[in-house]
C-alpha cells in the first residue's frame, strides 16, 4: 500500500517464537491469527505481565509506543498503522490513551483484515476510501464516549464487553454477558456501571446504534438490513431508538452524511 501521510498502512507478518523489544512509529492495531497462551507484553516499561490472546484478539497501541512482546510460540499476525495526519482528518485529538489488549471491536478487526487482503489488489480511490472509513472507526472505537478504557488487568469484564462486541446481531441477555465475565447478574450489572459509567442495557444500545451509523454512512445496505444487523428484527423498533439516539430517522441520516 502506498505509504501517503493520509492512508492506512496494512501487513501480514509472521515471527518465530521468541519476541523482544518493539518501538511503533505510528498508531498501531495488531490481530493475532493464532492463540497464544502464554503471550507476554510491557508497555512503556520492562516489566511484562502474562495476557494469552486468542486468535482474533490483538490490541491497539499510541504512536511512538515502545515495549516488550514475548511468545512461545510461532506468531502470524495482522498489523494496520494510521498516520498522525490520518487520524486528525478524523478528529481524533488524544494521542496519549491506554493501551487496549484483548478482545476487540469486530468491525475494527474485520477492517484490518479487509485492509491486509486488500493491500495489492485495490484501487487507489478504494484505499483512500478503505483508509477514511477505518481511521474513523477507530476514532470512535477510542473515543471515551465509546468505551472508557479497561486496564488490562480487568479481564473479566473486557471479556463481556468483547462479547456484546461479537454479537451485536444477535440475542444478548443480562445472564449471557454476566456468564461470560464470570459474575453473577448482580455483581456484573454493578460492577459493569461502575467501570462503564452506565448499564450493560444503555451500552448495548448505544453500541448498537454507533454501529447503524456507520453502517449507514459506509455502505448501501438498506434500512431494514442495517436493523438487523444490528440485532433489530423490527425496523420501525429499530428506527424509534436511532430516532432517539441520533435524532434523525436512519434515512435522514444516511442522507445527511
Amino acid at each position: 500500500m502506498a505509504r501517503g501521510s493520509l492512508q492506512i498502512h496494512a501487513k501480514s507478518r509472521e515471527l518465530p517464537a521468541g519476541g523482544g523489544p518493539f518501538q511503533l512509529h505510528n498508531l498501531t492495531v495488531g490481530i493475532f491469527l493464532v492463540d497464544q497462551n502464554h503471550h507476554r507484553l510491557a508497555v512503556g516499561t520492562d516489566i511484562t505481565s502474562c495476557i494469552p490472546l486468542r486468535a482474533g484478539e490483538g490490541w491497539i497501541l499510541p504512536a511512538r509506543a515502545s515495549g516488550i512482546c514475548e511468545f512461545d510460540e510461532t506468531l502470524s499476525y495482522l498489523t494496520l498503522e494510521f498516520p498522525d495526519d490520518l487520524l486528525r482528518e478524523t478528529g481524533w485529538d488524544q494521542p496519549d490513551f491506554t493501551p487496549l489488549v484483548g478482545g476487540l471491536d469486530p468491525l475494527l478487526v474485520q477492517m484490518v483484515k479487509n485492509a491486509v487482503a486488500t493491500t495489492e489488489t485495490s484501487d487507489s480511490l478504494y484505499r483512500q476510501t478503505m483508509s477514511i472509513s477505518a481511521a474513523a472507526h477507530l476514532t470512535h472505537v477510542l473515543s471515551p464516549r465509546h468505551v472508557p478504557a479497561i486496564s488490562i488487568d480487568d479481564r473479566r469484564l473486557r471479556k463481556a464487553i468483547a462479547y456484546i462486541h461479537d454479537n451485536l446481531m444477535g440475542e444478548l441477555s443480562l445472564h449471557a454477558m454476566a456468564s461470560e465475565a464470570a459474575m453473577s447478574r448482580y455483581h456484573f450489572v454493578r460492577a459493569f456501571g461502575k467501570a462503564l459509567g452506565k448499564s450493560p442495557l444503555q451500552y448495548v444500545i448505544e453500541q448498537r446504534m454507533e454501529r447503524a451509523k456507520l453502517l449507514l454512512r459506509t455502505t448501501n445496505t438498506s434500512v431494514a438490513g442495517v436493523a438487523f444487523s444490528v440485532g433489530y428484527e423490527d425496523p420501525s423498533r429499530f428506527g424509534r431508538h436511532f430516532r432517539r439516539h441520533t435524532g434523525l430517522a436512519p434515512g435522514a441520516f444516511r442522507r445527511a452524511h
